[in-house]
């Protein structure tokens, strides 16, 4: 029973921290807020796009990934495991390669991608909410975290009809809801600041 009184504890401190956080940068998250809002609104006005800026962003990452990992092992060629950073970066820079020459291919890949991090975004979302939950608005993180896990669901089931446009949506509506999670949080820190 000691452990079960000493995780409250733990809670309750992280909880108060939390709280003095957002009392101390309310603005930061405000700005944010606005960002991701933004952000989502660009996303759902033209999907297919996103979805394909979203592809080749992540092929050019990948690429200089590589390359750096490559550069590295070629630099430090005495360094335990040349070999296998030598191999990885090689893998970097091909699979960054195709995402790049093939976009609409690496939608399709990204998609499926996209559908574990809503459902890992969506989870950690709604334990961030429990954490939060004494504070005010913690329900809109909740309700974000699970139309994340949603998100996740819809894309499993209809990916392959609606790949090309779906990730952008959703994307843009994730990016949405936590945006105004965000501004609505902050806001009320700056009354009580």
């Amino acid at each position: 029973m000691k452990e079960l009184g000493t995780i409250a504890t733990e809670l309750a401190q992280m909880q108060q921290q939390m709280l003095d956080y957002m009392q101390a940068h309310w603005r930061l998250f405000l700005f944010e807020g606005i960002f991701f809002i933004l952000l989502g609104l660009c996303a759902i006005v033209i999907p297919q796009f996103f979805s394909v800026v979203i592809v080749i962003f992540l092929g050019w990452l990948i690429v200089l990934a590589g390359a750096i990992h490559v550069s590295r092992a070629l630099f430090f060629k005495e360094m335990p495991g040349f070999g296998l950073w030598l191999g990885l970066g090689l893998l970097q820079i091909v699979v960054g390669y195709l995402l790049i020459a093939d976009p609409i291919a690496g939608v399709l890949t990204l998609t499926m991608m996209m559908t574990l991090f809503f459902a890992l975004e969506g989870s950690i979302k709604i334990y961030l909410a429990l954490m939060m939950r004494p504070l005010p608005h913690w329900n809109l993180v909740l309700f974000s975290g699970v139309t994340a896990l949603v998100f996740a669901l819809i894309i499993l089931a209809f990916w392959s009809e609606t790949a090309h446009w779906l990730l952008g949506l959703f994307w843009g509506i994730n990016m949405i809801l936590l945006g105004v999670s965000m501004v609505k949080m902050s806001l009320q820190y700056k009354q009580t600041h």
